[in-house]
């Protein structure tokens, strides 16, 4: 989850690869290796205790080729 505010609204990027990953992968330990991150990463992002970053998004898009970055990212945005 990586956050920003414009104008008074907070914009929030999110992931769906936690929803996608049982299609290819057996565990989120084995996603974290086709990604070139540490598991503790995935399951830091996973638990919104560490934002989304590039290196993140980089290895998501490594991980699941066959899909578009709105595929598998997308923002929420919310009054703040």
């Amino acid at each position: 989850m990586t956050t920003s505010n414009q104008g008074g609204m907070v914009m929030i990027l999110r992931t769906r690869i936690f929803d996608l990953y049982h299609e290819k992968y057996a565990d989120l330990s084995e996603l974290a290796q086709a990604m070139g991150v540490h598991p503790s990463q995935i399951y830091r992002v996973r638990q919104g205790m560490r934002p989304i970053n590039e290196k993140f998004i980089i290895g998501a898009v490594k991980a699941f080729p066959g899909y578009k970055l709105d595929d598998l990212f997308y923002v929420v945005r919310r009054s703040g």
